[in-house]
């Protein structure tokens, strides 16, 4: 069994957001897509408390319960069939899916015989490449969709660094094209 991942797919982190990643809100059709050919399909979602310590380092965003906190308008989220909330206490970052807090992620995909995790979303450089590293770490293939991603780049090159990092950890990078041609 093979599962789709989107992490942090939400306002905050697309154009207009609190930490609006450039162009982000472009790879929402793709992964729309993508969606149409996993069985299972999970997503995460930063949950920060109003006074979170992540805002020591980054500016307050997705804030639960407020607008910023949803997913993206366009995501078709009908496809979702569960949501893992994570920096959701005052002093948790939360950077991956694999520190939610609402339900244990690695459980729930070995629970449903997932073998094979292929990670979109948003941001490269933080939260999807802990994410994928966790992944691979939890035992599990992780493929990450290298279009159907996007950094922050806080600093130039942090996306092409995380990249090199998933790499390392085992992840996979491969472009969505090649999802399209084995499916």
């Amino acid at each position: 069994m093979e599962a789709l991942l989107i992490v942090d797919l939400q306002n905050d982190f697309c154009p207009g957001g609190a930490l609006g990643v450039e162009n982000a809100d472009s790879i929402v059709p793709t992964i729309n897509q993508l969606a149409e050919k996993f069985e299972l399909v999970v997503a995460s979602k930063d949950w920060h408390p109003p006074k979170s310590i992540h805002f020591e380092k980054w500016p307050a965003h997705c804030v639960r319960n407020t607008p910023g906190a949803e997913f993206h308008p366009s995501l078709n989220t009908k496809a979702i069939e569960q949501v893992f909330l994570k920096g959701t206490e005052d002093k948790d970052d939360g950077y991956s899916a694999f520190e939610a807090t609402n339900k244990d992620l690695t459980e729930y995909l070995r629970n449903r015989g997932v073998k094979t995790n292929y990670i979109v979303g948003l941001t490269t450089d933080y939260c999807v490449k802990e994410t994928a590293i966790d992944s691979a770490r939890n035992g599990f293939k992780t493929i990450v969709v290298r279009d159907a991603i996007k950094a922050v780049n806080a600093e130039p090159g942090d996306g092409d660094d995380a990249l090199k990092a998933m790499q390392s950890a085992g992840c996979e990078l491969v472009y969505v094209h090649d999802i399209f041609n084995q499916k």
